[in-house]
């Protein structure tokens, strides 16, 4: 079973992504947003809440240790 504090970062998380998604298809679907700077922040907070979500979402499903990163950032894995 999954401790209360896991379970409430999970929820957050996952209530602060959706509140970012709808914003950005609120912007992108129904044409609320016409300015590229702020069309570029929505994105942004939308990124950076969906990377909150994945990391409460691994840490609730059990899997919270840091991947590995590339030995070399900027070379191409599928070359």
């Amino acid at each position: 079973m999954v401790d209360e504090s896991t379970k409430q970062s999970y929820w957050e998380a996952w209530e602060a992504w959706i509140k970012q998604v709808e914003s950005l298809h609120s912007a992108l679907l129904d044409g609320e947003l016409k300015d590229p700077a702020k069309l570029k922040g929505l994105l942004n907070r939308e990124a950076h809440a969906k990377e909150t979500y994945d990391t409460a979402r691994l840490r609730l499903l059990g899997i919270d240790e840091p991947q590995a990163a590339p030995a070399d950032p900027n070379e191409n894995p599928f070359r």
